[in-house]
């Protein structure tokens, strides 16, 4: 009976710990709500998107480093809309609202506690992945949940931090403004974009003269007019080329005059040709 007892202790204890103690392998297609309450700084996590999957508007108490292992990520909040190529991540802030599109991802998150960030911004950003930050999250999601921080274990999670504080920031963003006219506009454009559009046919809608509603505009989003819809229009070329439309369609989709015009906006702003875009990620 005694004996009995100590093994029912045993269990009872291990138990009153389960989330933590299910955590000893790695951690692959589980939900971060199992584990945010892991006692350590970062939680790594692998898993699997079935193509099309979009995962509405939510947050998370720790910040988030998104990284497509393949495929393309699409993301939006209120600052504005991102689209993140293949072997790039984007930086998500704590507790910053997001809504996800993936195509054919397979993903690698880092969610990091709010007091060890290692970013200070307070807006999502897309971020470059070097060799050596990509090998470092390959490396992450094989760890337990509950790694050794005082060993290898803790010394690679250190030096994963550092790599995404110093990992470069890309422009592939296009900034929404506060203005709800604007806004509005602004969101149809990214939906629907045409390269030929004119400043003039918007500040004609906003009962603007072309002078003040080019002041208007940048000091809503930070950039011109022009810059941002060149902006938007690259994304929407990457999204539509990582779904796998033509060059030729994307070019027409966009109101170019040749696929050869398209194309050459296209190297000049990302300094690769539309149809290597999916070969190189960039």
């Amino acid at each position: 009976m005694a004996l009995e007892w100590r093994a029912f202790d045993v269990w009872s204890t291990i138990f009153a710990f389960w989330p933590f103690a299910s955590c000893s392998l790695a951690v692959r297609n589980q939900s971060l709500n199992s584990l945010d309450a892991t006692p350590r700084a970062v939680v790594a996590i692998g898993t699997d998107y079935a193509p099309g999957t979009v995962l509405d508007t939510h947050s998370h108490r720790r910040a988030q480093f998104l990284y497509g292992a393949t495929g393309l990520m699409e993301v939006g909040t209120d600052d504005g809309a991102w689209v993140i190529p293949p072997h790039c991540g984007v930086w998500i802030p704590a507790g910053k609202p997001h809504r996800v599109k993936m195509v054919g991802v397979n993903t690698r998150s880092l969610y990091v506690e709010p007091d060890e960030v290692p970013r200070s911004q307070s807006h999502c950003e897309v971020l470059a992945v070097s060799p050596l930050l990509r090998q470092l999250l390959i490396e992450a999601i094989d760890l337990p949940a509950l790694y050794d921080e005082r060993g290898r274990d803790g010394v690679l999670m250190s030096l994963l931090l550092l790599e995404v504080g110093r990992a470069e920031a890309l422009p592939f963003f296009a900034p929404l403004p506060r203005d709800e006219r604007l806004a509005t506009l602004c969101i149809a454009f990214l939906h629907q974009p045409d390269v030929r559009l004119s400043p003039l046919a918007w500040a004609q809608q906003l009962h603007q003269s072309e002078r003040t509603f080019s002041r208007f505009f940048r000091s809503q989003t930070g950039i011109s007019f022009s810059e941002w819809r060149s902006q938007a229009c690259l994304l929407f070329a990457m999204s539509k080329l990582g779904t796998g439309d033509s060059v030729t369609t994307v070019a027409l989709q966009l109101g170019y005059d040749s696929p050869g015009a398209f194309s050459t906006m296209f190297r000049k702003r990302l300094g690769s040709k539309p149809s290597n875009f999916m070969a190189t990620g960039r």
